[in-house]
């Protein structure tokens, strides 16, 4: 597929704006487990999103990660490119969750159509806007949400992520992505099963009672 089909305001463009998108935007495949931003790393451009699942977060000196957000199938990753804005005084890394393949829009190539376009602009204002939500509400779920609740959700997300009840993700994994420790994600899940609602066994997590995961999350 071509990436007419998967940039958002493909059909707001001008002929020479996707003439330069397609002329300069390549495919790049990157394995998982693949950190592509570490920190405050060099801007490598603006990453779309053709197949596979990539998680942005941020990580203390200390080494605890928490997931800010996933980025899926035709998600823009905005902040490859935090180079780009000035403004931004925070580092953020990004890793490959699955095998992923992502069209690389250039920095000078995604500048120059911000600059050239309003729709893109305008665009990127409200992908901008949209990310921010996201950091806000998880701050929100930190701050009023006790972590066996979080936890709930997060059991939820995954199993609507990869379509199934079994969830191969480790408690280490499942930590950082949380913003805890290990130790502690371990206690909540023999707490779950004691309670009916997973089955745990190495290296994966089966939620048996979805309902009752639900009522928790809530």
């Amino acid at each position: 597929m071509e990436i007419s089909e998967y940039f958002p305001i493909w059909n707001r463009l001008t002929e020479a704006e996707r003439t330069m998108l397609t002329e300069h935007s390549f495919i790049k495949q990157i394995p998982a487990g693949t950190v592509i931003r570490d920190g405050h790393s060099d801007c490598m451009g603006l990453l779309l999103l053709r197949s596979g699942q990539l998680r942005a977060y941020i990580a203390s000196e200390e080494g605890r990660e928490i997931t800010l957000y996933r980025l899926l199938e035709r998600d823009i990753c905005l902040f490859s490119a935090s180079c780009m804005f000035r403004s931004l005084q925070f580092d953020l890394s990004v890793a490959a969750e699955k095998d992923s393949e992502v069209w690389v829009i250039p920095l000078d190539v995604y500048q120059s159509l911000t600059e050239s376009s309003v729709a893109v602009a305008n665009y990127t204002n409200e992908l901008m806007g949209s990310r921010f939500s996201e950091v806000m509400w998880l701050i929100e779920q930190i701050m009023w949400k006790s972590l066996d609740k979080r936890l709930a959700a997060f059991l939820l997300e995954e199993s609507g992520l990869e379509n199934s009840t079994v969830l191969k993700c480790t408690h280490e994994q499942i930590a950082s992505h949380l913003g805890t420790a290990r130790e502690v994600v371990t206690r909540l899940l023999r707490y779950f099963r004691s309670e009916g609602l997973v089955r745990l066994s190495r290296g994966s997590i089966e939620i048996v009672d979805e309902k009752g995961i639900m009522r928790l999350a809530e």
